[in-house]
């Protein structure tokens, strides 16, 4: 008998994209003036961008603050933007940042460092994943997938979809949203098989 073709996958593979792609895209895509210098931001629970913008090569700059919330600040001068936002925003817009931390990993305050401890974790699990089925090979004598690979895989998986979501990162995105269908897929594979085993071995002392 043959069997029929699994829909559900691949179906779940591309709702699983069109939501990163949302995600990345859709919800309080920001964009400031033209020629303007946009500086990634964190004011209190909210991302977005300061607009540093210079009307004429020797003008003043002048500062506003846009929200992905959808919030929209007026054109401040710099004072005025120290005095309402406060020293670490004006620091951070203005490249004063002392702290070295941040500009290695390109954030803004220390919440947005669990992102990052977010994104090392998911990519610790995928090379990890790769490490434990080569450890597990090579005892064996021949190529294997144990289940844990698939498990770290999907750990990593969302791991990675979740921070690159939160980078806004469209290429992070569209790499992990297929695999995390494919990671899911094969771990309900493997209990399928499990649960017909024991049925099949059970099933000749129920019949007696």
């Amino acid at each position: 008998m043959k069997k029929r073709f699994k829909w559900e996958p691949p179906a779940l593979m591309a709702l699983v994209l069109l939501l990163g792609v949302w995600l990345v895209v859709a919800p309080g895509r920001i964009k400031g003036r033209e020629g303007a210098r946009e500086i990634d931001v964190r004011v209190g629970s909210s991302r977005g961008i300061v607009e540093v913008y210079r009307p004429t090569a020797d003008a003043t700059p002048e500062f506003r603050v846009l929200l992905r919330n959808g919030f929209t600040g007026p054109t401040l001068s710099g004072d005025e933007f120290r005095r309402q936002y406060g020293d670490e925003v004006y620091e951070t817009a203005t490249g004063a940042s002392a702290n070295w931390l941040f500009r290695i990993f390109n954030i803004t305050s220390w919440a947005s460092l669990v992102w990052v401890v977010i994104g090392f974790a998911g990519q610790i699990a995928f090379s990890g994943r790769m490490l434990l089925q080569w450890f597990v090979s090579e005892r064996k004598r021949e190529s294997v997938i144990p289940e844990a690979f698939w498990w770290l895989s999907l750990i990593g998986g969302v791991a990675l979809f979740a921070y690159f979501v939160w980078r806004q990162d469209i290429v992070g995105v569209l790499g992990q949203s297929s695999g995390l269908v494919i990671y899911a897929r094969n771990i309900r594979l493997i209990y399928k098989q499990r649960k017909r085993a024991l049925e099949a071995t059970e099933q000749p002392a129920g019949g007696t």
